[in-house]
This record gives structure tokens, sequence and C-alpha cells, in this order.
């Protein structure tokens, strides 16, 4: 069973047509029977993305740092909850249990986590896919900066870990599809080694 972490923002306030996105792809989750790891708070896409998932009978995972339980965000509707430290420690916890990474439209806390897994991929702690969903152009000014850092080389034309962008959800669950099929491929070569 692949462990999928979607990275996504936790407010109430945005389109509702963003807040379907969540539920879209915790009840493809739920349904194709991947697990979820994510923020394990309460509030916006988080929300909708793990109630989804949790009534298509998947299995849901949080990772939630101290000061957000504080604040009484911490959601009810997980399998597994970790109470970590910090930001940080989320993040490493997140990056290590998920086999590959999605992110929703999201503002400074996404975008964070976005950077970690992918300048951690880019220096070889990890080989794990990172998606991101441009919905409606949501990260098309990212797509432009990443263009302009290549042409100024601040980054290589070929690098080695990138992102891989999808524009619809049709794009993102054949990509998961994708990654779900190398996935069961690279266990399969490992149980025959010696």
């Amino acid at each position: 069973m692949m462990t999928v972490a979607v990275y996504c923002s936790a407010k109430d306030a945005i389109p509702d047509e963003y807040l379907a996105l969540g539920k879209e792809l915790g009840t493809w989750l739920g349904e194709h029977a991947y697990r979820l790891v994510y923020g394990g708070a309460t509030g916006g896409l988080m929300s909708r993305v793990s109630n989804a998932a949790k009534d298509a009978g998947g299995y849901v995972i949080g990772v939630i740092p101290e000061r957000i339980i504080h604040s009484g965000r911490k959601a009810g509707n997980c399998d597994e909850i970790y109470e970590v430290g910090n930001l940080c420690d989320r993040k490493h916890l997140m990056r290590e249990i998920a086999d590959c990474f999605v992110c929703l439209p999201g503002s400074f806390g996404t975008l964070d986590e976005m950077f970690d897994v992918i300048s951690s991929g880019t220096i070889g702690e990890h080989k794990k896919p990172t998606l991101v969903l441009d919905y409606k152009g949501f990260y098309t000014g990212l797509r432009a900066e990443i263009a302009h850092m290549k042409e100024l080389r601040f980054l290589p034309q070929q690098e080695q870990y990138s992102p891989i962008f999808v524009e619809t959800m049709a794009e993102l669950f054949a990509s998961l599809q994708e990654i779900q099929t190398a996935h069961e491929r690279k266990i399969q070569l490992a149980s025959q080694q010696p």
C-alpha cells in the first residue's frame, strides 16, 4: 500500500472550487486504497482531504506540531496521529512516512513543505516524486520563477530531481497510478533479492 503525503491549505475562507479539490483527492485516495499522511489539523483543504479519504475507507495518518494542538485544531479522524515538537519535525516525519508527495494549492506552509521535499530530493536525501497541482494556473508564478532561475543558470536545465506539475485532477490521478506501479515494481524487485 502506497502512502501519499498531501500538502495543502488549512484556510476555510478560500473559494469552494479549491475546497472541492481536497474532497475529490481524498475520495480517490480512499477508494484506491492509498494511505494518506497529512498535517493532522482541521481546516480548509486539510479537513476536506482527510475526511473524504476516511469516508471512502482510506487509512489516515496525521502529523501535528504541539503549537497547533494547543490552538485546538487537532483532527479527530486519524487512524494514527503523531504529535511532534514543531513544523520542522512534522516535515521530516511526513517525508519519512510518505512514498510520494502531492502539493495542492496553499500558501506559505504549503510552499515550505513543497520546497523542503524538492530541495531534499535535489541533494539526494530521497527519490520520492513530488506532484504539484497547478489548478487553473495557481502555480503559474512559481513555474515562471523556475524557468527564470534556469535561464540565469541558478538551476540546471536538466535537474536531477524536480517537481512534476499537473493541471487537472485527471492528470494527478494518472500520475499517482504511474508512481504506484513503479512503487510496486520496486518492492517486488527488492523481495527477489537474496
